[in-house]
This record gives structure tokens, sequence and C-alpha cells, in this order.
């Protein structure tokens, strides 16, 4: 059996996993696949059909049946390009909030599992390396002040023309880390053998530079 080279790029929200995965799958021609996105689409879609947050059995049967297609830098749900809408605050914390429930990432572990195709894979999200491919050749854990978070994400929200309060974000962001931690299902942690990369004070084009030395390095 052919084995597909995968690199996990986990993290809590706004460390920079997701630039960085995008620009290291560019680098080496590798798909990808932005497990956050789907989360959000979840969220997205719950919300459109009025489904609550603790309803677990309806969020499970939504995730499991969700339409998406992925292209770059652009997501469409059921057809409609949904890129901007999912990446509103609302929306990233209703999918912290629903990530909780393990039948809903059941239903979605296949789906992400299926990205696995040559000639490789980045896969950034939260669980990549610890639950979704533990057998990755290369797991990276970014991290980063939730300080300098906050002002990444206020910087991602004005530029795409969202209002936004810096205040109101580190308080979010805070919030959520303290969720993703904790929840029983797939908790935030560094795999046993990830390796750690704080870009609290590095650029992408640096933090994108040690991912691809890593990933050198677990081919020679």
């Amino acid at each position: 059996m052919t084995i597909v080279d995968v690199i996990t790029i986990d993290g809590p929200t706004a460390s920079g996993k997701g630039t960085v995965a995008h620009k290291v799958a560019d680098a080496l021609a590798f798909h990808l696949l932005d497990s956050g996105a789907l989360y959000r689409l979840v969220a997205l879609a719950s919300v459109r059909v009025d489904i609550d947050v603790q309803d677990v059995e309806a969020l499970a049967k939504l995730a499991a049946s969700l339409d998406v297609k992925f292209g770059p830098d652009r997501v469409w749900l059921a057809g409609e390009e949904v890129s901007l809408a999912i990446r509103a605050e609302a929306i990233g914390n209703r999918a912290s909030a629903l990530a909780v429930h393990q039948p809903v990432r059941d239903a979605l572990t296949r789906l992400q599992r299926d990205f696995r195709k040559l000639p490789g894979l980045v896969a950034d999200g939260r669980d990549m390396g610890t639950v979704i491919f533990p057998d990755a050749g290369l797991k990276v854990f970014l991290t980063a002040s939730a300080e300098a978070r906050a002002r990444r994400r206020y910087k991602q929200l004005i530029d795409k023309g969202i209002s936004a309060n810096i205040e109101d974000l580190l308080r979010d962001l805070e919030a959520r880390d303290a969720r993703d931690r904790t929840r029983a299902a797939a908790p935030l942690r560094p795999a046993e053998d990830a390796r750690l990369l704080d870009t609290s004070d590095m650029t992408v084009e640096q933090a994108v530079a040690q991912v691809l030395a890593w990933h050198a390095e677990t081919r020679a």
C-alpha cells in the first residue's frame, strides 16, 4: 500500500496555523485540509436551519451530510460560496462550542481522512496529529501568546472589512482556548511526538521555513 506523506499542523485559534499550512502545502504541491473550516461550516449550517448548539443528534446528522467543496482560499456550502461567512467571530465561537460533542467529531472524522491523497497532505486543526492522522510523518504544534493571537485576528478581520474590538477578541480567544483544552472530546494538546513552534515573535515566512526544514529532515 502506498504511504501518503502527511504533515499535521495543530494549535490554538489565531496561532497562524492556517496561513502556515497553506504556504507549506503550496511549497510542496500537497493537498490541504483546513479542518477548522469543517466545524465552522457545521456551525453556519446549523444556524441556517436553526439547530441548537446542544442538540447533539441533529448536529451530528448535519455534519455527516455536509455538502462542502474547497478551492484555493474559497469554501462552498451546498453550492454557495461561504468563505467570508464562516470567518465571522460568532461562527467561530459556535464551532468551538459544538466541537465538544463527540458524535459531531465522529461524523467529520471520515470526511477529514478522505483528504489523504497523493502526493501528500498538510492538515491544519486542533487534533490532526493526535486523533485524525496519528501516523503522520511530521507533526507540528504552533502556538503564540494570547495577545499576539488577538492582534493577528484583529488584523485579519479588519483586512476583510469585518469590524472588531481587540479587547473582545482577546476575551473570546482565552475563553475558546479554555474550552478547547478542557473538552472531553479530543482536547487541544500537542501530540507526544509533535515539534513545538512558538510563533509569537516569528514572521509567517520564518514559521514556514522551519516547518519545511523539519519536513526535509523526515525525508532525509
